[in-house]
């Protein structure tokens, strides 16, 4: 064996773990137990629920085309007033940042 050959910080990585603690048997295996009550149906139970015509009436959720639909049209409307608003207060005879005239720019391109 070469393992006796390596330095002890290497053969504490191989020295073999502590034992498995030993513990008693227990009184009867999960499979023995007997539990006092048999299995039965839901019938006893059904004096707990709720009487339906007491319950209110159930509501209607959105489905996934209406919510896009919705929010499809909301952002539209959002859209319309933000551009009515702008449209109010555009005046391109009053433009701090226009200078001269716009026909004359010269525009270049791939340089």
């Amino acid at each position: 064996k070469m393992t006796q050959f390596l330095p002890p910080n290497l053969l504490a990585l191989f020295a073999p773990r502590d034992p498995i603690p030993f513990l008693p048997q227990l009184v009867k295996l999960p499979h023995e137990k007997h539990y006092n009550q048999p299995y039965c149906g839901i019938a006893p139970f059904i004096r707990h629920f709720e009487d339906p015509r007491d319950a209110p009436p159930p509501t209607r959720a959105e489905t996934r085309e209406e919510r896009l639909e919705r929010k499809r049209r909301e952002k539209i409307e959002r859209r319309q007033t933000v551009l009515e608003t702008e449209l109010k207060l555009w005046d391109p005879h009053n433009d701090p940042n226009a200078q001269g005239d716009a026909f004359k720019t010269l525009f270049v391109a791939r340089v």
